[in-house]
């Protein structure tokens, strides 16, 4: 199969940011290539993934649908096709905005890899994307390297969806990244099968204070409280309830003072489904390495050596410790550490910590979200200690949120606006995905916010092209861009009900 040399829209990275992307850029009209590292499409979704909040958070607290588009254009279809199980709206887990919408991985990338052929997006696989081609400060293509060799493919607008930002980096983008020594720890998932869910489930029951409760607790009116929580546990009949399972306190203890625990994360695990409604576990936490830059191999080589070792020790101490898990064995290792944190660029707006907590609407709105800012891991057993830190924990008014943390208030949903899109002195470069434009406590890495961005910039990649205008010209005037996002069912002003 021959390529085009030149391309309206060049999409950089093939993962859920990315993906998004070149769809939505593709359904403008625009002749657009997508370029990614690996010979698979997905990124945390197959390569460092499936995240056990995948497709989660698509209601905000008061009920309201504030994620559209893509997300729940994908949902819909997996779901028609037996791939997906319902929105799962749990009372509890409603009321903390942390419901689930549980979708098969596997047939996820097989969706997308349809939905390109749908659209006529251009994929090259295989390639790494090892520089950009620049007039001034303004970028006119990028360089790949490949078993082809070392190319040049021009593109009049190019998407970072690389991530890390890798492709801003190489641009000379002005990019904000957390030092080594404050920078949140990466780990390596693995999923497993064969699980006895009633027996864990009666050990659920019997021993609700054994696990955590802070997430499904808000400083809101009428919020749930920690006996609210213990009070789900004790009647769960159905893990698809719980949706992420932490703590195993009491075990992970008497565990570690044997030496079967390591020091380094908490034990836990979400879920995710297969044929037939079927429920794997999927561990997210159970390693965790901190001080690694995403941007030096040497960290994320020490990382995926490092990762492996503490998934062992925490896999003996589910087999051993954990009733259900007997039996239980391991069907996947991720291929790729899943990277909490890296680099972001300095765009023309940069999204606040402020902004989450007020709910700030802005008038260039390209999406919503409902999580929280500031929500760190640390590399510790207590890594979900950064949601809260709690006096006495048989009180709700005694638990005081950490000062970074920021909850949207009155359980409701702020605007991400375009200019986060656009790095500031570079033209004809957006970015997507976790590298858009925030202070560190917004920042937007889960999945449902890089699938929102990154249907935003292949939109605004495709009207830039049809306007001849460069993405940072668009920002005066972003109505037709909106118009093109809510005709692709994406989410900007009012939240539906459902």
């Amino acid at each position: 199969m021959s390529y085009s040399t030149v391309y309206d829209v060049i999409v950089c990275g093939g993962g859920t940011s990315g993906t998004a992307a070149a769809i939505a850029a593709a359904r403008t009209g625009a002749k657009t290539l997508l370029v990614e590292r690996t010979g698979v499409l997905g990124g945390q979704m197959s390569l460092s993934g499936p995240p056990g909040f995948a497709y989660a958070r698509l209601f905000n607290p008061q009920g309201k649908r504030d994620i559209g588009g893509i997300v729940e254009e994908t949902y819909q279809r997996l779901y028609r096709s037996g791939h997906a199980l319902p929105h799962l709206r749990y009372p509890i887990r409603e009321k903390a905005g942390y419901g689930f919408s549980y979708v098969d991985p596997d047939w996820w990338v097989d969706l997308i890899f349809t939905m390109m052929e749908e659209e006529q997006v251009d994929l090259l696989l295989d390639t790494l994307v090892a520089g950009v081609i620049k007039d001034g400060d303004t970028v006119n293509g990028i360089v790949v390297e490949n078993a082809n060799g070392r190319n040049e493919i021009k593109g009049n607008v190019v998407i970072d969806c690389t991530g890390e930002g890798y492709v801003a980096i190489q641009a000379g983008c002005e990019m904000n990244e957390v030092p080594r020594d404050q920078v949140q720890p990466h780990t390596l998932a693995f999923t497993v099968d064969g699980v006895d869910w009633e027996r864990l489930l009666q050990y659920i029951r019997t021993h609700p204070r054994q696990f955590s409760f802070k997430q499904l607790i808000f400083p809101l009116e009428d919020a749930n409280t920690q006996e609210d929580v213990e009070e789900m546990y004790r009647n769960c009949y159905d893990i698809k309830e719980l949706g992420e399972i932490m703590g195993f306190y009491e075990l992970r203890d008497m565990a570690f003072k044997n030496g079967d625990w390591h020091p380094y994360s908490g034990a836990g695990f979400f879920l995710t489904p297969k044929e037939g409604g079927h429920i794997q576990a999927h561990f997210q936490h159970s390693s965790q390495v901190d001080h690694a830059l995403a941007t030096d191999a040497w960290d994320l080589t020490r990382c995926n050596i490092e990762c492996r070792k503490q998934n062992r020790i925490a896999w003996r101490f589910f087999k051993n410790y954990v009733p259900g898990f007997e039996h239980a064995y391991i069907t996947k290792t991720c291929t790729e550490l899943r990277l909490r944190e890296g680099p972001r660029i300095v765009g023309d707006y940069i999204l606040t910590r402020d902004d989450v907590a007020q709910c700030r609407q802005f008038a260039d709105t390209i999406g919503k979200s409902s999580f929280k800012a500031g929500g760190y891991h640390v590399a510790s057993m207590d890594t979900l200690n950064h949601v809260a830190v709690v006096g006495n924990e048989d009180k709700k008014d005694n638990i005081q949120f950490k000062s970074d943390l920021a909850i949207p208030k009155d359980g409701g949903s702020y605007d991400i606006p375009y200019r986060c899109l656009v790095p500031r002195k570079i033209d004809n470069l957006l970015a997507a995905g976790k590298c858009v434009s925030t202070d560190r406590p917004a920042y937007l890495r889960y999945l449902h916010q890089t699938m929102v961005t990154g249907q935003a910039a292949g939109a605004a990649a495709g009207l830039c092209v049809k306007k001849k205008v460069t993405p940072r010209a668009l920002e005066g005037n972003i109505r037709e861009l909106q118009d093109i996002l809510v005709e692709q069912g994406a989410v900007l002003f009012e939240c539906p009900d459902r």
